[in-house]
């Protein structure tokens, strides 16, 4: 126990040694510290630097972002996993599927720019904006959540390069016929959806692009397995401690099931030979044929594969037609 004089002197040490008890002395106003109403430095440096477009609408963007991230692409990359998985059923079921996505017609285009590239472009967008500026902290904590936050970003741009290349490795990202004619000789625009199952397995021959597909349809399931348990936070929909929980459990699940759907997928694409592809080919063909006679779907050419030797006969006889049509037109004049 301190007596009264020594609490008072302990006081008085504390008062003047401890910064935020020193006193100010009373100096009077002169010309060099009267601050004649000027703003701090600081808040001229705030001011100048205003919070950008991204950081006005953080909340909305966000949400928009989780919400295009689950519906239209989330939904979309299950039922393409789904598709493609029914090759296991048979080149005919597979077709089938794919017959019914190209029904639109002319529509197609529009519902895959409006449906698809758009909202993904977007979400690609934002998903950089919100890695670079977020700060992982996972290098200190251990946690299982930082751990998935780190995951989440990187599989985000693994699926942002795989989703590049597959289309470009499948469709070309364009159908115009002097960009095919440049990109086909090096292994790109490889898909004819009127011959689906034959044209895909053909283009997942050799080794580099089978590693390449499994590598990123993993990395785009954990990304909408993962992204679906943070959208329930985003908008509010497990918040407690015990409704993550069970919402870790919902997405886990959920994560394994379109994993076993994808592993399906990639091996009902990797796993056939050359046999199988003569096969496919001659069904497909034939359901070809059928499908157009009933109008389901468009006769398209450019859709149906074409062996490199049909594609130079082809060529050679419209040269031969547009030559003898030059020569009765010489002739007739």
């Amino acid at each position: 126990m301190l007596t009264d004089a020594a609490e008072v002197r302990l006081a008085k040490h504390v008062v003047n040694n401890h910064p935020n008890f020193r006193a100010t002395p009373n100096v009077p106003p002169t010309p060099t510290n009267v601050s004649h109403n000027r703003p701090h430095p600081m808040s001229e440096s705030a001011s100048a630097s205003a919070p950008s477009f991204f950081m006005r609408h953080e909340f909305g963007i966000r949400r928009v972002h989780s919400l295009l991230g689950i519906v239209p692409l989330g939904l979309y990359m299950c039922v393409h996993l789904l598709t493609n998985a029914s090759l296991l059923n048979g080149s005919e079921t597979f077709q089938r599927a794919v017959f019914m996505i190209h029904s639109p017609g002319d529509l197609l285009p529009v519902i895959e720019w409006g449906g698809i590239f758009l909202p993904l472009v977007f979400h690609a967008v934002i998903g950089i904006w919100i890695a670079k500026t977020g700060h992982s902290n996972a290098d200190r904590y251990k946690f299982v959540n930082n751990r998935r936050y780190v995951l989440q970003r990187v599989t985000g741009v693994i699926a942002l390069v795989y989703l590049f290349f597959h289309v470009l490795h499948l469709h070309g990202w364009a159908h115009a016929h002097l960009w095919l004619d440049v990109i086909r000789p090096l292994g790109f625009g490889q898909f004819s959806p009127y011959n689906a199952a034959s044209t895909l397995v053909e283009a997942m021959q050799g080794y580099f692009w089978p590693a390449f597909y499994l590598i990123g349809v993993m990395a785009c399931v954990y990304h909408l397995a993962n992204g679906l348990w943070t959208a329930g936070i985003t908008w509010g929909l497990w918040v407690s401690a015990p409704a993550q929980e069970r919402a870790t459990k919902l997405c886990t699940a959920f994560g394994l099931l379109m994993a076993f759907v994808g592993a399906s997928a990639w091996w009902a694409a990797v796993a056939p030979g050359e046999a199988e592809v003569q096969e496919y080919r001659a069904v497909e063909n034939r359901m070809y044929k059928v499908w157009a006679e009933a109008g389901i779907v468009s006769e398209n050419e450019e859709k149906r594969y074409h062996a490199p030797e049909e594609s130079e006969a082809t060529d050679q006889a419209e040269a031969t037609d547009q030559a003898e049509a030059s020569d009765d037109n010489d002739k007739a004049e």
